[in-house]
């Protein structure tokens, strides 16, 4: 939804709207090519050392969108925040 539709993330995410476009674009790749790389390296049987590599990679980039909200004052979105990375953490233990 980052990536894509920039217009609808901003009537969702606050935030959206005071960050520029191209780092919103940017924060979507990143979590765009996260998950990915959870799935194809494991899922195809292709380097599967990448799976963990990529989850803590994206359990890094939730957090610094978690120290984020937490710097805008937005705490209700912190238990999402705090979900994915413990989920991303989950995968990455789980897969080294």
């Amino acid at each position: 939804m980052k990536t894509i539709r920039i217009e609808s993330s901003k009537k969702t995410w606050a935030w959206v709207n005071d960050v520029p476009k191209s780092l919103v674009i940017l924060i979507g790749i990143a979590e765009l090519l996260g998950a990915l790389g959870l799935l194809l390296p494991w899922a195809l049987n292709i380097t599967p050392v990448l799976t963990p590599i990529a989850a803590i990679a994206l359990a890094t980039v939730t957090l610094f969108g978690m120290l984020f909200h937490v710097w805008r004052k937005e705490y209700r979105e912190l238990g999402v925040n705090i979900f994915f990375i413990v989920l991303a953490l989950i995968i990455a233990f789980g897969r080294l």
